[in-house]
């Protein structure tokens, strides 16, 4: 028997139904687009057309690894992997925001040294390359759209093409500069533009893989209010112990040590704090141990006074 099979099978809604069809499409139609925009940006002597190609290669690349952890992911849980192989969505989003990194400071290496040595460029490639990476930025960004918030590997997806989306508009209008203007030097700016917005979506990954890895609360969730409300709780002399942290993504946990009053029923209580941690805090995945106080002298959160 698996262990904490119930829970597992509770908390498969913090997987997203459709997305590994959305994952299969997203790759497929920028695979495509990268072959296109790099034959293009070669040709046309832009370096943000190049620029931008990079990144949605690193983006195809976060996509396969998202998709790959997502299906391992669905892997039920296992005498060694109790919680199952769900935390392999979180290792594939702080990959993908490093390659993210690192493309970012390649782009931002050439752009730099194209300010000094500028490259003539062809505009009229650039915008109609541009035109069609808006076309098919906006149609990847609208297959995760409605599932973003619940996925830490689709919402990473979805940064991404919002990203290129922005990019390529930025990449449009610095073509239109040049075809008006004949200054060169726009297609840099753009790249470092490119450049900025990889790092902030880099960045955003980072720190939210970074805070489930090291079992940080989920922001959403105060542990001193969930604390002091079962502190508060009728028959509840004090709780301990109070660990909150996030599994994966969309999968919040807790554990306590809760003591209550020598005549207590333990088991009515943990019934009613479960569900006060689930209605509240929406926190489904509890593990409360429940003991008579009298034993215990390691108080830290008491109930506040009337």
């Amino acid at each position: 028997m698996h262990p904490h099979s119930h829970d597992y099978d509770r908390h498969r809604h913090g997987q997203v139904p459709g997305a590994g069809r959305a994952f299969a499409i997203g790759i497929a139609l920028n695979i495509a687009f990268v072959l296109v925009e790099w034959t293009c940006g070669v040709l046309a002597n832009s370096l943000s057309l190049v620029a931008d190609a990079t990144h949605n290669f690193s983006d195809v690349l976060g996509l396969v690894l998202a998709w790959g952890a997502m299906m391992l992911a669905r892997r039920p849980p296992s005498t060694r992997f109790t919680y199952g192989l769900r935390g392999t969505t979180i290792l594939a989003a702080m990959a993908n925001a490093v390659l993210l990194l690192f493309a970012c400071g390649g782009i931002a290496w050439e752009a730099v040294g194209r300010f000094g040595h500028p490259v003539e460029s062809s505009g009229a490639v650039m915008i109609w390359v541009a035109a069609a990476g808006v076309l098919v930025n906006s149609a990847t960004a609208a297959l995760f759209r409605r599932e973003r918030h619940r996925d830490l590997n689709v919402r990473g997806a979805y940064l991404h093409m919002v990203t290129d989306l922005a990019a390529f508009v930025g990449t449009g209008a610095a073509a239109g500069l040049i075809l008006l203007t004949g200054w060169d030097r726009f297609d840099p700016v753009a790249s470092l533009l490119v450049a900025g917005l990889m790092l902030w979506a880099s960045a955003g990954l980072l720190r939210e893989s970074a805070r489930i890895l090291l079992l940080a609360a989920p922001e959403s969730v105060s542990p001193e209010e969930v604390g002091s409300a079962i502190a508060a709780h009728p028959g509840v002399v004090d709780a301990h112990d109070l660990h909150v942290w996030t599994v994966t993504s969309g999968f919040p946990a807790l554990s306590a040590h809760v003591l209550v009053e020598p005549a207590a029923d333990c088991h009515r209580i943990r019934l009613e704090l479960e569900r006060l941690l689930h209605e509240r805090f929406g926190l489904e995945h509890t593990t409360l141990q429940v003991d008579h106080a009298g034993a215990d002298s390691g108080l830290q959160i008491r109930r506040p006074p009337p």
